[in-house]
C-alpha cells in the first residue's frame, strides 16, 4: 500500500532557505560575506573620518546595519552599512553638537524611515525613469573609482604594481576556477606578497577590540534637542531611502528577481534605530559592496549580508593585527574592478547613443554630471521628488487584459494606455510567465510607446518568456511606437 504522506523531516527541508540545502550556495554565500567584510573595513574607517568620529563608530554601524538588514530588509543579498553620503549629512551635526546628538539623529532618522515606509513612499520609485537610473548607476561607478584616487596619490611606487597585479588576478583567476571569489584570492596573495612598506588598512585607524554595547544617546531629552536633530534626521532618512531603493532596484535588474521596497524602507529604518542604540553613525545600502556581493561574488541570499557583518566584527576583534597588515592597494584594486563592473558601458556605446532619443541621453548625462560634480548621490532628491510628483499626476497606468484561445495553445494580452517610465514599470508584473501557453501575443493597438523605459519593459517581458521556452509576438504598434521600438529593442540590456 503506497502513501503520499510527507515526513516531518522532508517538510522541514522544504522550509529551509536554499543555502541550507545546497553546499555550493553555502560556499558562495560564506566566501562572498568574507570578501565584503574585508572591503567594508577601510570604507567604514574612511567614512568615520568624514563624519568626524572614531573609526570604531563607523565599524560598529556597519556591523549592526548589515546584521539587522539581513533579517528585516526587503532585498536579499544587498549590503547596508556606514556610507559616505550619510557621513556627509551628519558631519556638521557632530562637529557642532557632539557624538550624542549624532546618535540621537540616527535613531530619529530610523523612526522617520519606518514611518515613510509604512506610508508607502517606496511605491513612488516606479516614477523614476530608466534614463535617471542609468545615470545614477554610471555616477555611482565614477564615484567609486574617484574614491580610490587618493589611495593612489603620493604613495610609494610599489603600490602601483600591487594594484595592477590585483586587477590582473581578478581578471584571469576566474578563468581557472570560480570556486573561490577572485577578490578574496587577490587580497590574500597581495597581503602575503607585500613584504614592503606600503600603506595598509591599519594606517586608516585602530580597529575595535570588543563588541558594541547598547545604550541611550547622551543628550538632554528636550524639545530643543529635537529641533536641533530633526533637520539632520530628516535629510538622513531621505538620503538613505533614496540610495537604498535605487540600489535595490538595480539588484532586482541584475538578478532578475523582485524585492519588496516597502519592507526594505521599513527595514532600513529598523536597522538605523538598532545602530543608533548601539552608538553607531547610521547608514544605508552600499552600491560598491553590494556589487562585490552580487555581481563579483555571485551571492543571492540573506546569509551573505548577515555574514558580512559578523565577519567584519570577527576580523576586527580576533584577527585585527592580520587585517591591519592588508595593503590598501589590494582593496583599491577590488574597488576599481567593482567600478568597471558597475558602469553601464552599453549606455555610452555609439550604437546605443545613435538610437536613443536625445532627451533621454540628456537626462542621463545631466544626472551623472550633477551627482559627480557634487560628490553626493542625494543631490537630486529635490528635483527627483518634483519629477516624481509630476509623473504621478500625469500617469495613467496601463491596463492589461488576457484572453486565452479555447484550445489553450496561445494567449492574447491587450494593453491599453500610455506607456512611459511611470506605467511601464508596472507592466512587467502583469503577465503570467509560468502559467501561459507557449505562444503569447501582446496587442498594443490601444497603447502608445513614449520612451526607452517602455521598450526596455517589453524586452524584459520577452526575455522572461524566452527563459521558459515561450515565444512572444508584439502586434498593433502605431507608426511612432513601431519606429521607437524598432530602433531600441534589444539595445538596452546592459547587465
Amino acid at each position: 500500500m503506497s502513501s503520499s504522506v510527507v515526513s516531518p523531516a522532508a517538510r522541514l527541508r522544504g522550509l529551509r532557505p536554499d543555502w541550507l540545502n545546497n553546499p555550493k550556495v553555502w560556499r558562495t554565500e560564506v566566501l562572498a560575506g568574507l570578501v565584503v567584510a574585508l572591503a567594508l573595513i577601510p570604507e567604514a574607517i574612511s567614512f568615520s573620518i568624514i563624519a568626524g568620529v572614531d573609526p570604531a563608530i563607523g565599524l560598529f554601524a556597519s556591523f549592526t546595519m548589515a546584521v539587522t538588514i539581513s533579517i528585516v530588509g526587503g532585498r536579499r543579498a544587498m549590503i547596508s552599512a556606514a556610507t559616505g553620503a550619510i557621513a556627509l549629512v551628519i558631519a556638521p551635526l557632530n562637529r557642532e553638537h557632539g557624538l550624542g546628538y549624532l546618535v540621537a539623529a540616527v535613531i530619529l532618522a530610523g523612526v522617520i524611515q519606518v514611518a515613510l515606509g509604512a506610508l508607502g513612499v517606496a511605491k513612488l520609485m516606479r516614477f523614476v525613469p530608466r534614463s535617471v537610473m542609468v545615470g545614477f548607476v554610471n555616477a555611482l561607478a565614477i564615484l567609486i573609482f574617484m574614491a580610490q584616487v587618493p589611495e593612489m596619490h603620493d604613495v610609494p611606487w610599489p603600490v602601483y604594481p600591487l594594484i595592477v597585479a590585483g586587477l590582473a588576478l581578478m581578471v584571469f583567476f576566474p578563468k581557472i576556477t570560480t570556486v573561490i571569489p577572485a577578490p578574496l584570492v587577490s587580497i590574500v596573495i597581495l597581503t602575503v606578497a607585500a613584504g614592503i612598506a606600503v600603506p595598509t588598512v591599519g594606517d586608516k585607524g585602530a580597529l575595535p577590540s570588543s563588541l558594541p554595547v547598547p545604550g541611550l544617546p547622551d543628550v538632554p531629552f528636550t524639545m530643543d534637542t529635537l529641533t536641533t536633530i530633526a533637520p539632520y534626521a530628516f535629510a538622513m532618512a531621505l538620503v538613505g531611502l533614496m540610495e537604498s531603493l535605487m540600489t535595490a532596484k538595480l539588484v532586482d535588474d541584475i538578478t532578475d528577481t523582485h524585492s519588496s521596497k516597502t519592507r526594505e524602507s521599513i527595514g532600513q529604518g529598523i536597522a538605523n534605530i538598532v545602530t543608533g542604540f548601539f552608538g553607531g553613525m547610521g547608514g544605508c545600502a552600499m552600491i560598491g559592496q553590494t556589487m562585490i556581493n552580487v555581481k563579483v561574488s555571485g551571492a543571492r541570499t540573506r546569509l551573505s549580508t548577515f555574514l558580512a557583518g559578523v565577519f567584519l566584527m570577527v576580523l576586527c576583534i580576533v584577527f585585527g593585527p592580520v587585517v591591519s597588515d592588508i595593503p590598501m592597494a589590494a582593496l583599491v584594486a577590488v574597488m576599481v574592478m567593482v567600478s568597471f563592473a558597475t558602469f553601464d558601458w552599453h549606455s555610452i556605446a555609439p550604437k546605443t547613443l545613435k538610437r536613443m532619443p536625445t532627451g533621454e541621453i540628456a537626462v542621463m548625462v545631466i544626472t551623472v554630471i550633477c551627482v559627480v560634480a557634487t560628490d553626493n548621490l542625494a543631490i537630486g532628491v529635490g528635483s527627483v521628488t518634483a519629477m516624481v510628483i509630476f509623473a504621478k499626476r500625469v500617469a495613467h497606468l496601463a491596463n492589461v487584459t488576457a484572453v486565452t484561445d479555447p484550445d489553450g495553445s496561445s494567449v492574447v494580452y491587450s494593453v491599453t494606455g500610455e506607456l512611459f517610465f511611470a506605467s511601464s514599470n508596472d507592466l512587467v508584473g502583469q503577465f503570467d510567465y509560468a502559467g501561459d501557453p507557449d505562444q503569447v501575443v501582446i496587442d498594443l493597438s490601444a497603447a502608445h510607446i513614449w520612451d526607452a523605459s517602455s521598450v526596455a519593459a517589453l524586452d524584459a517581458i520577452e526575455t522572461k518568456y524566452a527563459q521558459r521556452g515561450k515565444s512572444v509576438e508584439i502586434i498593433g504598434l502605431n507608426d511612432p511606437s513601431a519606429d521607437l521600438h524598432g530602433k531600441l529593442t534589444g539595445e538596452l540590456t546592459s547587465h
